[in-house]
């Protein structure tokens, strides 16, 4: 663990923690769940490819990608959080999640009494810069901070904010039809497998019609638009960690990198080089 010493606007030293690697952080994380404050804050950095335990907090949980790309795995979906995101947990969901790249993040632990307005299911959020400041703020509180004086004030205006942002759809269903969820989890582990539907359905035992049904009504979506969601995903995530566009576009199932282009263009509004935050190495002084 890192600390660092800091002096905020009105003099006053704050210590900022930073937690190294998975096992610190979860052990960390573990002690602010009790904390006597209704919110708790880390930072803390994960080597690319680590991974988390499956686990649940008893506090909802906040966290705001500072580096790199997190893909968080949970009971119900998939999600991947880039730089400037932040996704929403709320207490009691069963999560993991996996680096890709060097990773820093900003967590908050919030009781759920204090919910206010923010999401009882898993949200992801494109954050604002007052968001970003105001987790900036968070990770350097004492734990013990003032809850009336400038620390309580700044954090109920972090949970005002982060309930106001609006729902950035980078994540997909995974649904709790049995069946389902094996084709899905599958899917997740290897996006760019060519099976067909038909190809599961034989598996599963299943006509195409009713396969086709089902996943409709569960997921709200074809199987194509569902799996291709799926490899955007998995390109997001590698891209974050600094893959080259063309070897992410075949590794994901595209037969060529102008189709995933035109692809990830579609659905993000943005050349795979140019979402990203950072991916240009170069500051230009304007």
């Amino acid at each position: 663990m890192k600390v660092v010493a800091r002096r905020d606007v009105t003099g006053e030293l704050r210590t900022c923690s930073k937690q190294e690697g998975p096992a610190a952080a979860a052990n960390y994380a573990g002690q602010l769940q009790t904390i006597a404050r209704p919110v708790a804050a880390m930072t803390a950095t994960y080597p690319n490819e680590s991974t988390s335990t499956r686990h649940a907090h008893r506090r909802d949980q906040f966290i705001l990608q500072i580096t790199g790309v997190t893909a968080m795995m949970t009971e119900r979906g998939h999600f991947v959080v880039p730089p400037g995101h932040g996704l929403w947990i709320p207490a009691g969901v069963v999560h993991q999640s996996r680096a890709w790249g060097e990773v820093e993040a900003q967590t908050i632990y919030v009781t759920p009494d204090r919910r206010r307005g923010t999401s009882e299911t898993c949200r992801l959020i494109r954050a604002s810069s007052l968001v970003e400041a105001l987790m900036d703020e968070a990770v350097r509180m004492p734990q013990t901070y003032d809850q009336d004086g400038r620390d309580g004030k700044l954090l109920e205006l972090l949970l005002a904010e982060i309930s106001h942002m609006p729902e950035v759809t980078l994540h997909v269903q995974v649904p709790p039809d049995p069946r389902l969820a094996a084709i899905c989890k599958a899917v997740l582990g290897d996006p760019s497998s060519d099976l067909t539907l038909d190809d599961w359905a034989d598996k599963y035992s299943l006509s195409r019609r009713t396969l086709t049904r089902l996943f409709r009504r569960e997921t709200g979506q074809s199987f194509s638009v569902w799996r291709q969601r799926v490899r955007l995903l998995e390109a997001l995530a590698r891209l974050g960690a600094g893959e080259p566009v063309t070897c992410v576009a075949l590794d994901v199932g595209y037969d060529s990198p102008s189709a995933f282009a035109a692809m990830f263009k579609r659905e993000l509004g943005a050349a795979p080089r140019h979402y990203l935050r950072w991916t240009d190495q170069e500051v230009v002084l304007r």
